[in-house]
């Protein structure tokens, strides 16, 4: 993986871990939130390119819907 891919999981974990300690909810083991924070990562890379918008931006729409 590259350094900004690292980068872009480690800031989706973030927002990932906010979301269940906001929520109260117990957090869920380390491997599964990166797995889930890859995926988020993936789609915003996917969406920043059909799109043509920030990646920065995506992830955290992604992030937002993952919490409703």
């Amino acid at each position: 993986m590259g350094f900004l891919r690292n980068q872009q999981i480690k800031l989706a974990m973030h927002f990932l871990r906010n979301h269940y300690v906001k929520r109260g909810l117990p957090l869920p083991p380390a491997v599964f939130l990166q797995q889930q924070a890859a995926r988020i990562v993936d789609d915003a890379n996917r969406i920043a390119r059909e799109r043509g918008k920030n990646v920065l931006g995506i992830l955290k729409e992604l992030v937002a819907e993952i919490r409703k």
